[in-house]
């Protein structure tokens, strides 16, 4: 017989009743029912029940191992009794009967619960990464993590793409993040950075005579944390294709996601193809190139209705450039007067100084604005924000970008106050035609919007004879229920286009050939037209797992300090090390650890109880 198990704690059910088997895990709970011990044994696949009866010879030994204890079991297989069924676990038909028992590994006093699914400081659980991972929902969700990146492997192989691994050890690349850089022995004074993205390198493969590449890439940033990006590193699905439109990007992406989310989500998924939203409409429409499609209220621009209306405020605004953004609120009207009061606030803690508002009753529009507007003002105001009697209607009033951020925010807030945001579904769109450039406010000059490798719709001649501000972009963004998943692009495969394309963005063809000089010189020997794209796993995982903060489905996240508190990272290196890598702390530095040194040794330890 095996050392530990003949069988796993989720394997056993009512046909294996009278074997004799062997299992081996971890104490779930215990309880003691008129001298029965019973435990709940635990392992990777499930929870099967033990029964130690008193007469046996280790039951004291049984009774006195703690919660999370290491325990080797031996006995028979049992049919429970009707009434002691228990229909939530898959073996809750049987239970076994100990003849052997060994303690393999004792459990210290817990500092966080397994068998409870209670909250638990982060540091607590970062520090005890390892029992945090015990428990049911975690376990549920790094499970699922590695069955959504096999099949996400799966699907692409299928598709023809080839997994390829490119450098982790790579150059500093200026991509608009903080490099992670690892000091070179070898090369005294020099360092290497921890890739951003693997965007250089599958590119590169494309101008190597590749045709479909893919890989699960980790990517380094040195960036703050937030619920739904993590600090340090992430995981990307990475692709690229040879002659390649955006459209056949599309098509490859698509039936991967929609597949994702329907192979491990009963949700309604949006169906194929999925939905292309311009970015001027999405920044019109829903004021975000993220938006939610799952809250139905479309902004509208109601700026003609307000221009010259005795409503000065706006009127005036508008006479210096401002724009009015319509936010629908359906059916609001008969709503308490706090409703609205409530809405005015929000703006208000937004930074606006207010948040005007129309409701249109049966009786005519009431409200602090419908008073300075006449009757045909209304009007236009209800056709150009498809609103009908019962609506109510808000208002934001300022230049063009920070209305529509406002009025996105609003949007977001009306949905949710008014019940409008459908739950439980995955709402895809694509968001396309970004602009290939933006005005730099302090800078005073034209700068990349977005990335700058992409391909300006138009090529060289947009470029050479068309208002740099004008000119789009092959560049697309990749949105599920108002959470970006990945951004792409069409490559700039031309060095000629590219030189222009930087040249009025305000570098040099010699920042070209300093930053870039791999990539730019591999684009004079022949490269393909290509594109690809990097959806975001961890983002996938989260939104499949249904969780707020990637924390949760990640095994072994960083804290919002970019710490890792299990093993300790980042910590100091030995002088030994430092001087094998040329590197000397400055005295900051040491005052810094020096501290931080004296602190540790006069904080007392602290375990949280049970």
């Amino acid at each position: 017989m095996h050392p530990y198990r003949t069988h796993h704690c989720g394997a056993l059910r009512s046909g294996d009743v009278g074997a004799s088997v062997k299992l081996s895990g971890w104490v779930h709970r215990k309880r003691d029912h008129g001298q029965l011990l019973f435990i709940d044994l635990r392992d990777h696949h499930g929870i099967t029940q033990v029964v130690v009866h008193p007469d046996r010879p280790f039951f004291a030994e049984a009774e006195a191992a703690r919660l999370e204890s290491v325990i080797t079991i031996e006995g028979r297989v049992v049919a429970r009794t009707a009434e002691t069924v228990n229909p939530r676990l898959p073996t809750g038909a049987i239970e076994v009967s100990a003849d052997a028992f060994h303690l393999e590994s004792p459990c210290e006093t817990l500092p966080l619960q397994v068998n409870a699914e209670r909250d638990f400081p982060e540091e607590t659980r970062l520090r005890y990464r390892f029992l945090d991972l015990r428990r049911e929902h975690m376990h549920a969700n790094i499970v699922l993590r590695s069955q959504v990146i096999s099949s996400i492997r799966r699907r692409m192989t299928d598709l023809g793409f080839l997994e390829i691994q490119t450098p982790i050890l790579t150059a500093s690349s200026p991509e608009g993040a903080r490099d992670f850089l690892v000091p070179s022995r070898l090369h005294p004074g020099t360092f290497y950075a921890l890739p951003q993205a693997p965007q250089q390198y599958k590119q590169l493969l494309m101008m190597s005579g590749f045709d479909r590449y893919f890989q699960i890439a980790p990517c380094f940033r040195d960036e703050d944390a937030r619920a739904d990006r993590s600090p340090g590193e992430f995981y990307q699905l990475d692709l690229e294709m040879a002659f390649a439109t955006q459209e056949d990007v599309f098509a490859a992406v698509e039936p991967v996601m929609h597949g994702l989310f329907t192979e491990f989500s009963d949700w309604p998924t949006t169906g194929l193809p999925f939905p292309r939203i311009a970015y001027r409409d999405a920044m019109l429409r829903y004021g975000s190139d993220k938006p939610d499609l799952r809250n139905p209220i479309a902004i509208a621009d109601v700026t003609e209705a307000f221009a010259g209306s005795g409503f000065k405020v706006f009127a005036g605004a508008i006479e210096k450039g401002a724009v009015v953004r319509a936010i629908p609120g359906p059916s609001a009207v008969g709503r308490p007067r706090r409703f609205f009061d409530q809405m005015v606030e929000y703006a208000q803690s937004l930074g606006a100084p207010g948040l005007g508002y129309i409701q249109l009753a049966e009786d005519g529009a009431k409200g602090p604005v419908a008073k300075f507007l006449d009757e045909a003002r209304i009007a236009r105001i209800r056709e150009l924000a498809g609103l009908e009697t019962g609506d109510a209607v808000f208002f934001v009033c300022d230049q063009e970008g920070p209305a529509a951020k406002l009025a996105g925010l609003i949007r977001t807030r009306v949905g949710e106050e008014l019940g409008l945001v459908e739950q439980d579904a995955y709402r895809f769109c694509w968001i396309v035609d970004f602009p290939m450039f933006e005005w730099d406010e302090d800078l005073k000059q034209v700068a990349f919007s977005h990335n700058p490798f992409s391909m300006p719709q138009g090529g060289l001649e947009a470029l050479e004879t068309k208002d740099p501000l004008d000119i789009l972009a092959f560049q697309y963004d990749i949105v599920c229920n108002g959470i970006e998943l990945s951004s792409g692009a069409i490559r700039n495969h031309r060095p000629d286009i590219m030189r222009k394309a930087f040249a009025l963005a305000g570098y040099p063809e010699s920042d070209l050939e300093e930053k870039f000089g791999g990539m730019y010189r591999a684009l004079h020997y022949g490269a393909p037209p290509h594109g690809g794209i990097a959806p975001g796993v961890d983002r996938i995982v989260m939104l499949l797992a249904d969780q707020p903060n990637l924390r949760e489905i990640t095994p072994f996240p960083l804290n919002q300090q970019a710490q890792e508190l299990l093993l300790g990272a980042p910590g100091t290196a030995s002088e030994r090390q430092l001087k094998e890598l040329n590197i000397q702390l400055s005295l900051a530095a040491r005052e810094r650890l020096r501290a931080l040194a004296e602190r540790e040794v006069e904080k007392p330890p602290v375990v949280d109880s049970p």
